[in-house]
Order: structure tokens, then C-alpha cells, then sequence
């Protein structure tokens, strides 16, 4: 089994329509003494995946495909387009990893409002008697970014570690805690690369942005307080008897626990109720 010679068939053929990109042709005519492995033919014309095209060189060469019309001849495709940036590599594992982002909104807790025109003046929600309307929800703006890539096992760790955390400091463009890690997932998949099967795992990781924080932001307010270190039920003045009674809505606390007085605004608490992770080490940052 032995290949005798090889020639290009001319003309080469090429193809570039209006608003799409090109794509080019060529073929190989390889004379053999008898019928030789397709890998054996391919490697004596000694084109392969990713080899540029010699006249334009944009052009990598994606598709290779022999025939055989009788027992002496074989006849190779040579198909080139443009390339993607994770396709440069036949390697799959060599390639880099592939960014995607997409926005939509999600629903946070009404806790404030813009007061007036423009969006300076955040006010808390709240009637004129100063106590927080229970339930309502707001749409916030939210960023997904999904990361793809080839890995040769899956990150069982990595996924166990920091899904379900949060970016422990600035991460892409984002204050700590605005980035939270939707989760990890997998799939195996197999191509040939240089005539050796290579099994691998497609890796896509999700994460999700949103201005405002993945930590809780809570009105602090109670129906309790502390005073003197004892802690006391929250009281009103009865309009007709004018006692003291337990008051039927929360009221606004200090940062001791204590009474803030009635003209007074809430603050709002901020608590972190997912892990810190370093968001950089795992998932870097995308090629822009």
C-alpha cells in the first residue's frame, strides 16, 4: 500500500456572496498502487484542519473529504471558511473558552422609589405613617454571561465550591457580591484529532449579575427593640385611652436595636447569605 503521486485539480473554486463569508475549494487527485487507508492519503498531501488556504489566507480548511472512484485513484476536498476563535485549535482541549452574555429582568423586593425626576433622590417605600408595604416586588435588571469550554474531566470540585456564591471582589466591571454563580454543567463529547479519538467534557457555567447585590437588603425595622439591654415590645399610644399598647406594624431601629424617633427613615441592612469566591481564579475574564 503505497501512494505512487499526487496533483492538485485545477481550477480551485471559491465563493463569497454578499453580507456572508466566503468559502473556498480545492481537490487533490492521489494515484496509489492499490487501495491505501484514507489517513495514509491525507498525510501524503500533508493538509490538515486549520492549514490555511494559499491565496487567501483568512481561509482555514474545516472539511477534508476522500473518495475513492476505483481501486487506483482517490480524490480529496479541501472546504475552507472563516473560523471562529474557539475553532482555531483542532485541539479541543487547546481551545479557549467562549463568552456569551444576555439581559433580562428579575424581581427584587420593592424596598425604595425615585422621588421626583431623575434617579438621585432614592426614597424608602413606605405610606405617610412611615411603615414599609409588605410583599411588593420590583424588576431589576440582570446580566447572564454563560462561559464555554473544553475540559479534559469535569470540575466536579470547582462546581461543588462556588456554585450558589458569590464574586468575593470586583469582577468584571461588578462590585463584590453583584456577580453570583448560577451553576456548572457538563456533557462528554468526542472528536478525532489527528487520526486519535479524544474524549472530553463541554463545560458551560452561568452567571448571573444584578446592580444591587445578590445579598439581602432588609428595611430594619422590628416589633421588638432593645433598651438597656432588655428587650422590649414595640408600643403605640392608644388615640382614646392614651396607653401604651403593642403596636400593630414594625417601627424603624437604631444600629443598637433601639427606638429611632418617628420622623425618622429605616436604613436598610445589607446581609451576605452566600460564600465569597474568587471569581478570577476560576473563571478568568473574557478576551476584550
Amino acid at each position: 500500500m503505497a501512494v505512487i503521486s499526487y496533483r492538485e485539480v485545477i481550477p480551485r473554486t471559491a465563493s463569497h456572496k454578499f453580507g456572508e463569508a466566503p468559502t473556498a475549494e480545492r481537490k487533490y487527485i492521489v494515484t496509489v498502487d492499490e487501495p491505501t487507508p484514507t489517513q495514509t492519503l491525507i498525510n501524503a498531501v500533508g493538509i490538515f484542519h486549520t492549514a490555511a488556504h494559499p491565496e487567501f489566507a483568512y481561509l482555514k480548511c474545516l472539511n477534508i473529504q476522500v473518495t475513492e472512484p476505483d481501486r487506483h485513484h482517490a480524490e480529496i476536498t479541501y472546504s475552507y471558511e472563516l473560523t471562529k476563535q474557539e475553532e482555531l485549535d483542532p485541539n479541543p482541549l487547546a481551545r479557549p473558552d467562549v463568552w456569551s452574555f444576555s439581559t433580562g429582568g428579575a424581581q427584587v423586593p420593592a424596598l425604595v422609589y425615585y422621588d421626583g425626576s431623575g434617579n438621585s433622590n432614592k426614597k424608602p417605600l413606605q405610606n405617610t405613617a412611615k411603615d414599609f408595604f409588605e410583599g411588593l416586588t420590583t424588576l431589576e435588571a440582570e446580566v447572564r454571561a454563560s462561559i464555554s469550554g473544553n475540559r479534559a474531566t469535569f470540575p466536579l470540585a470547582n462546581a461543588a465550591a462556588v456554585t450558589n456564591s458569590v464574586n468575593a471582589s470586583s469582577y468584571l466591571g461588578g462590585a463584590a457580591h453583584t456577580w453570583l454563580c448560577a451553576g456548572i454543567s457538563g456533557q462528554q463529547a468526542t472528536e478525532v484529532v489527528n487520526d486519535v479519538e479524544l474524549r472530553y467534557w463541554q463545560i458551560t457555567v452561568e452567571l448571573v449579575y444584578r446592580a444591587s447585590g445578590h445579598d439581602l437588603l432588609l428595611p430594619n425595622v422590628g416589633w421588638n427593640y432593645l433598651e438597656g439591654g432588655e428587650k422590649k415590645r414595640v408600643w403605640v399610644i392608644d388615640p382614646e385611652s392614651g396607653d401604651k399598647v403593642a403596636s400593630g406594624s414594625p417601627r424603624a431601629l437604631n444600629d443598637s436595636g433601639g427606638l429611632k424617633a418617628d420622623d425618622q427613615e429605616p436604613d436598610i441592612l445589607t446581609r451576605r447569605v452566600y460564600p465569597e469566591a474568587d471569581f478570577s481564579n476560576y473563571f478568568g475574564t473574557p478576551p476584550f
